[in-house]
């Protein structure tokens, strides 16, 4: 009878360092794949250059949350139209071609009623940090079905500073403003029409080769500007005077932040009230510089009006608040809840 044999193969040093190393590779390998599985990337679109602020905060918010992820998520951006514009940004993030978009309400009042109004009321003394945190609270407090946001995820809103006058001829009083034709964005052409100006809508890129042509006479807009699009060659006073400002929000797709990992959607959402006070803050700094700036190289003046004067701006103004307030609580929405909360945040936001 014949006894089966088992033979035992003895691994030398050097077999078992290949089967060992073999291991590590494919245990490397499938650490790759899972950690390439787990890998985010968000593309994130903007209507204007890159140097303007908002794009500014763009970056910010991708360089920030892709530190924050250790680097799981990777954020590209589309400043400058490249992927979405204005005309079609939310409509682009409902639809996916982007998953975050970032405009300015303004440019679809029929869509965003309500959160409007933090931006088209005008006289309101404010800079940008302030403004920008009270905006993104607003969105918090308020319904997103009553705000328009139903459909998206608000990842972090803030605003412009109150637009002022920009001009070739100083501007003191109503008087003096009669008959100017002015550039202005679309909430402020009532308000110009009332003060006594002819407000000419305009797109941005449209303004500059209007104001050294002498198409116009002036613009209202944010004093950054003078600077960032050298609007400082063709004018050379500002009047201290605030009119409406202008509201960003960047949205996401509803169905992709639903997509996220928690700890994602955590930092995402640490990230909102962080960057509307960077917005704002980033903006209220640069508008100095940029006054400093115009004034230094092309003899820009700021210029006040009278206490007696500034009644009056506010007189002629105030019908138009109370219009759009009424306008928008037509509608069945809380504009003046909306509005005296705002009120009440901005003193908030105020103090020290």
């Amino acid at each position: 009878m014949m006894t089966k044999q088992t033979t035992i193969q003895t691994l030398t040093p050097r077999r078992l360092v290949r089967v060992t190393c073999l291991g590590a590779f494919l245990a490397g390998s499938l650490a790759m794949t899972q950690a390439q599985a787990s890998d985010i990337t968000l593309n994130y679109a903007f209507f204007a250059p890159a140097q303007t602020f908002p794009a500014v905060q763009m970056e910010r918010w991708a360089e920030e949350l892709h530190r924050r992820t250790d680097g799981r998520v990777t954020v590209n951006t589309f400043p400058g139209g490249t992927l979405l514009t204005a005309g079609n940004m939310y409509d682009g993030v409902q639809s996916g071609v982007a998953d975050i978009g970032l405009s300015a309400t303004s440019y679809e009042p029929a869509r965003f009623p309500l959160i409007n109004l933090a931006g088209n009321l005008t006289g309101i003394e404010v800079d940008s940090t302030v403004a920008s945190q009270v905006v993104y609270d607003l969105i918090q407090e308020f319904p997103a079905d009553q705000l328009g946001l139903a459909d998206f995820k608000v990842i972090t809103a803030f605003t412009s500073e109150p637009g002022y006058l920009h001009s070739r001829t100083p501007v003191t009083s109503l008087e003096e403003l009669q008959g100017q034709e002015i550039r202005v964005p679309g909430d402020s052409t009532e308000v110009l029409r009332t003060l006594g100006g002819v407000p000419v809508g305009l797109s941005q890129a449209e303004t500059g080769e209007a104001l050294q042509a002498g198409v116009v006479d002036g613009y209202v807009g944010s004093r950054e500007t003078l600077m960032d699009l050298q609007y400082a060659r063709s004018v050379q006073y500002v009047t201290d005077y605030p009119l409406t400002n202008v509201v960003f929000v960047a949205a996401m797709n509803r169905q992709r932040w639903e997509s996220l990992p928690e700890d994602v959607q955590q930092v995402i959402d640490e990230l909102g009230a962080e960057m509307a006070h960077f917005a704002g803050d980033y903006l209220d700094s640069h508008i100095e510089t940029s006054l400093a700036w115009a004034a230094e190289n092309h003899g820009v003046e700021t210029l006040s009006l009278s206490d007696e004067e500034a009644v009056r701006w506010a007189e002629q103004l105030a019908p138009i608040n109370e219009a759009r307030l009424a306008q928008v609580a037509e509608m069945g929405l809380p504009a003046h809840e909306l509005h005296e909360r705002m009120l009440e945040l901005i003193e908030n936001h105020r103090q020290p």
